[in-house]
């Protein structure tokens, strides 16, 4: 638009300058001091009135062609995001297999795919409304949790049909406040602190261990953090199934918001972080028949029996070295305590440690190992064990391609101990 713009004031300056040539070429007898040009018969006399008037038509001709431009664009932008929106996403290619001793993974390898995008809007220039965009085909061990454990934190099972899979609003109050709102909402999303910041392959290994007490589920929330500039974090929120249905009767009922009925999950958590290093502590309170939604569980962990209602106690902490590339890694440390009201065998325990090592072989490449006990009942006689080792190497800015392999040990549906053991390459384009 400069250069138009250059054009137009071009074409004023002539318009005024014009004039003024007018009156030079009576005021100078031009012909005399070039005297010599009379030799050619075919000398011609400027004609700066002429001239004008050619470049002011072109110059509206011009104008008409940008005048033009324009509308075609403001019929683009139209349909277009606003200015406000930004778009990424991520396409992961997982092929691998998992084999028990029990067959009922029989180590024969399977192709899936998980297709995410995130969309991001602000209204302020501090608020966001966040939308989650995600379809996959994954099924089998990719998606299996609880006596298996070999969800892989990349599987998604929404059967090739792209769905909203998570959507909320969130705005700062002042300097410390925030406060979220949605839908489609986990209670992990609204935490004060981070609790690991181990990256893992198996969902089990997020949230330094996702048992009882981070486990969560994707239903209506709200919640509420105040961070300090000290480092210190307080946050509590709230998910609930207010568009599950029970039985009345002979027929079923919506459960309404936060009611006796429905299905609640309330996390409180308070942590202390400082560049190197983080300390945390949650309780989540569960209520009316909440399922255990943990990836981190063996069979009986989740199967406790009594009302649904549990006290859920984590503990999280973790520490990076100053630099990258040593062969000192980073440390993710959990540790779960749950109690279910009205069970006979009401205790669950479960572990976690997870290491990091980045920038090792090459910029940003990272090797990764995590252990585990997952959510184990106190008369278990099975010591359910869950790990994986991991490479991720960086193609480029976009592609990243991680072989794994996971594996454990547990107790199958005839309570006899088994063994797991996985293999798998995610390759991960990020646009």
């Amino acid at each position: 638009m400069k250069l138009f713009q250059k054009l137009l004031v071009a074409g004023t300056a002539l318009g005024v300058l014009s004039p003024m040539a007018a009156q030079a070429s009576e005021a100078f007898n031009l012909e005399a001091m070039n005297s010599y040009e009379r030799a050619s018969s075919k000398a011609q006399r400027f004609d700066s009135t002429t001239f004008t008037k050619e470049v002011s038509n072109e110059i509206a001709t011009l104008k008409g062609r940008v005048d033009g431009l324009e509308v075609k664009q403001n019929e683009f932008e139209a349909g277009s995001f606003s200015d406000t929106t930004t778009l990424d996403g991520k396409a992961i290619f997982s092929v691998g297999q998992a084999d028990t001793d029990d067959d009922a993974y029989t180590g024969k390898i399977q192709g899936y795919y998980t297709y995410q995008m995130n969309l991001n809007t602000s209204f302020t220039g501090d608020d966001n409304l966040y939308v989650r965009i995600k379809s996959g085909n994954h099924q089998g061990y990719s998606v299996q949790k609880g006596e298996v454990n070999s969800y892989l934190k990349a599987g998604n099972g929404n059967a090739d049909n792209l769905k909203v899979d998570k959507i909320w609003y969130t705005t700062p109050i002042g300097d410390h406040h925030t406060v979220w709102i949605g839908p489609k909402i986990e209670n992990y999303y609204m935490h004060g602190t981070t609790p690991s910041i181990y990256k893992p392959v198996l969902k089990a290994f997020t949230l330094g261990g996702n048992a009882a007490a981070y486990g969560a589920s994707t239903d209506t929330g709200a919640g509420y953090a105040y961070k300090a500039d000290n480092g210190f974090a307080f946050s509590t929120n709230v998910g609930t199934k207010s568009n599950s249905t029970t039985k009345s009767g002979s027929s079923y009922i919506n459960t309404g918001l936060l009611t006796d009925e429905t299905k609640t999950s309330w996390a409180t958590q308070v942590g202390y972080t400082q560049p190197r290093y983080s300390v945390s502590a949650i309780v989540n309170n569960k209520y009316n028949g909440w399922a255990d939604t943990s990836y981190f569980t063996s069979d009986d962990g989740a199967l406790r029996g009594g009302d649904g209602s549990s006290t859920n106690i984590g503990l999280r902490a973790w520490w990076r070295p100053e630099e990258t590339g040593t062969a000192v890694p980073s440390i993710s440390l959990g540790y779960d305590t749950s109690e279910t009201d009205n069970a006979t065998n009401s205790n669950t325990t479960a572990y976690f440690v997870g290491l990091n090592w980045q920038d090792m072989f090459s910029p940003d490449d990272r090797i990764g190992i995590a252990f585990g006990q997952p959510q184990k009942q106190e008369n278990d006689e099975v010591d359910p064990f869950l790990y994986e080792i991991y490479y991720e190497y960086k193609v480029n800015d976009s592609i990243s391609v991680t072989p794994a392999i996971f594996g454990g040990t547990h107790e199958n549906a005839s309570d006899v101990e088994t063994d797991m053991t996985g293999y798998v390459v995610n390759t991960t384009f990020k646009f």
